[in-house]
């Protein structure tokens, strides 16, 4: 049913002093250069993602960075409302990064943004200043940015005088009597701030682009935990005769979920949620016969912002359930960022019982620290520490393994301690209390460490990396890790791709199945669908000792071979220039594997659906757009294997020395297939080529 609606009694019509939706400030003063010519398009280069400001436009002095500083003031007006509300964001330094209200050429009000130091949010907060003692003076808006350094800038939107402290909420009370609320996004439209309350508490806030006419797509809440019960929405910022609110539905389907996994850019053997954004993968941990996969998610928009513990899980890796949300915020802008889990198998935290070990997840809290929360349902749901934070630092993303020997839990952190990246690593007994133990420097945001085997060897080594995959490898004693080559070892370059990032391995793999599991964010932009990004194929990562040293190796877990569907197979041909043996090869989902001899020929390798992925034999170099990576033959050989979905080509080289992952939407009406030989012959070794089944329902 459709909701019904009630607003909040609004005395007089709103008065806006400035909504910064032109591309110049107008009759603004401008002084100094930290505003830039005109309203920013939301986040600038170098900056975190902005969220928080309305329409498409905002005051942001980040323009030159943070070593720029200015002032932007409003002309003149008369104050004839009883609140002016507004929108800030940036720096927390009174008198130096924030909004002042002058009278007379007094500061009679200020406030500033909400940060003050390394990490915090570029959100955008609403504040309201009564001015009902002011009524018919005439005033000036300053916006100020005159610090340098970390956070030396400020945010603002919005400046609207009004009658209403609430800015126009509109409000409905229900009863919960179907699975889902249904909200209608329009992409673009101003982010609305939401709130769903019960029992006289918010229970879920959030922000929105609220659709007012017809949406572009549906996003959910699940209302399974308050089934029964009465709740009320309330939304702020409509005004009168808005329809964002009456649009909203109770039903127990996702509206407009008919071709669910059937959308013309959805991934078919990629994970990719349901609605919503995703971005980097979290708690991966093995339990009872389940792979979970949590992950950084919005749940109500497209692109990043109102981060929560997305979940879903596979029996195979390749089929995935997707499951309710593991992990809700504890309250608006207290997001839940980035972290791990671990099976405690022990119970060393008690938070088990016997024969019933809790999974323990540790995320960032960015309004408290490190947190812990435990789930005794299978992972399904989690409940918080009562002692929260565990951990508080400058920095984030906590990956908290076991380490055996000396049967202690190790937490590794992002660290930015004295303004320098790297890693912290901390110490625990019992997953609650938390001692530091050392730092290592050059890492930048969720770092992963874990051991392995180095393969024909008998050998083993510790790899330690960051979200951008380039890594360490070494040795770990549970709380110094001490790289291979010593202080100054060169980090290796681990994905040679345009769309890796933020991966982590699994825990708790049964000893009978042995391998590190390794599953990344695939920054991918999917246009014009219901949900964005994507994550990328699991791969089994290995440790192989070359001439340069112990180098680490990425292949596709072999559950790969359970989508193959049609296959073809050639060998031992010779493809000379303008030859194509696999001509009658058309399909957008394949696995190819070939070894490759070029015989003369210039370059050599495939062209999959117009992306050529090519070797260069005299500058044993592979190319795949722009990105490259150096190859060698062995044996006079190159071997190449392709994984290609409808929004990527993943490419693995040598099995695995060189791994390229590429975001790429080919053009829908090419779904060709051909060798490439150029400049010569190429010989085909071997050639297989497998049409890959969906993993969607």
């Amino acid at each position: 049913a459709v909701l019904g609606l009630a607003t909040a009694g609004i005395a007089a019509e709103d008065i806006v002093i400035a909504d910064f939706e032109a591309d110049n400030y107008g009759d603004w003063e401008v002084t100094g250069t930290a505003f830039g010519p005109g309203p920013a398009r939301g986040t600038l280069p170098r900056q975190m993602v902005v969220t928080g400001y309305v329409g498409e436009r905002l005051v942001n002095s980040y323009y030159d960075g943070d070593g720029s500083v200015g002032t932007l003031t409003s002309p003149p007006f008369t104050i004839e409302r009883k609140y002016i509300t507004f929108y800030v964001g940036g720096g927390a330094f009174a008198g130096r990064t924030c909004v002042n209200l002058l009278v007379d050429g007094r500061i009679v009000r200020t406030q500033t943004g909400q940060n003050s130091r390394p990490g915090g949010s570029e959100r955008l907060v609403r504040h309201v200043w009564d001015v009902s003692g002011m009524i018919d003076k005439v005033a000036r808006i300053q916006i100020v940015d005159q610090l340098k350094g970390p956070w030396g800038h400020i945010t603002a939107d919005h400046f609207v005088q009004s009658d209403e402290r609430t800015g126009g909420t509109l409000r409905k009370e229900f009863a919960v009597d179907k699975r889902y609320l249904n909200l209608p996004v329009q992409n673009g439209a101003p982010k609305r701030r939401m709130r769903m309350v019960v029992g006289g508490q918010v229970v879920r806030e959030f922000e929105i682009e609220l659709a007012e006419r017809l949406p572009d797509f549906w996003v959910f809440l699940d209302l399974t935990p308050f089934a029964g019960r009465k709740a009320t929405i309330e939304v702020e910022g409509l005004l009168p005769g808005s329809h964002g609110l009456s649009q909203i539905q109770q039903a127990d389907e996702i509206l407009g979920s008919e071709n669910l996994y059937r959308e013309a850019l959805r991934p078919q053997f990629h994970f990719t949620s349901r609605r919503g954004w995703n971005n980097d993968s979290n708690g991966l941990v093995f339990h009872n016969g389940l792979w979970h996969l949590y992950y950084q998610h919005n749940p109500y928009g497209v692109q990043w912002g109102n981060m929560h513990w997305g979940h879903a899980v596979s029996e195979d890796l390749m089929h995935w359930r997707e499951l309710p949300i593991a992990i809700y915020p504890n309250r608006f802008d207290d997001w839940v960022f980035s972290g791990s889990a671990v099976v405690d198998v022990n119970n060393t935290s008690g938070f088990g019982k016997a024969g019933a070990p809790a999974i323990v997840a540790a995320y960032t809290s960015t309004g408290r620290g490190e947190c812990v929360a435990h789930s005794n349902d299978g992972g399904m749901t989690f409940t918080d520490f009562e002692g929260n934070p565990v951990v508080r630092h400058a920095g984030r993303d906590p990956k908290v393994i076991w380490y055996g020997p000396g049967r202690h839990w190790v937490m590794a952190l992002y660290d930015e301690e004295g303004g320098k990246r790297g890693i912290a690593f901390y110490t625990s007994r019992d997953l609650k209390a938390w001692e530091f133990a050392s730092r290592i420097e050059g890492f930048f945001e969720c770092p992963e460490i874990f051991e392995l085997a180095v393969e024909g060897t008998g050998e083993r080594r510790w790899v330690l990396h960051a979200a951008d995959g380039d890594y360490l490898t070494g040795s770990f004693d549970g709380r110094v890790f001490t790289p291979d080559g010593g202080s100054g070892a060169a980090k290796q370059r681990f994905s040679h791709g345009n769309c890796f990032y933020a991966s982590q391995t699994y825990n708790n793999v049964p000893a009978e199945d042995g391998r590190r599991v390794q599953i990344a964010w695939g920054r991918v932009e999917i246009p014009e669908m219901p949900f964005n990004q994507m994550m990328l194929f699991p791969v089994e990562l290995a440790l192989r000792r070359s001439g340069a040293g112990v180098r680490m190796c990425a292949r596709p877990v072999r559950e790969i071979e359970r989508l193959w569907g049609q296959s073809g197979a050639w060998k031992e041909v010779e493809v000379s220039p303008g030859d194509n043996p696999i001509g009658a090869v058309q399909g957008e989902l394949l696995h190819i594997r070939a070894t490759l001899r070029p015989a003369g020929a210039a370059k050599c390798g495939f062209v999959v659906r117009g992306t050529e992925v090519a070797y260069d034999p005299a500058a044993d170099k592979l190319t795949c757009l722009d990105k490259s990576a150096s190859l060698s033959p062995v044996d006079g050989a190159i071997r190449l294997e392709l994984l290609v979905d409808r929004t990527s080509i993943e490419i693995f080289a040598n099995d695995g020395e060189v791994y390229m992952p590429m975001g790429i939407i080919p053009p829908a009406n090419n779904k060709a297939t051909r060798v490439l030989a150029q400049g010569g012959p190429v010989k085909i070794d071997t050639l297989e080529i497998h049409h890959l089944k969906s993993v969607w329902p």
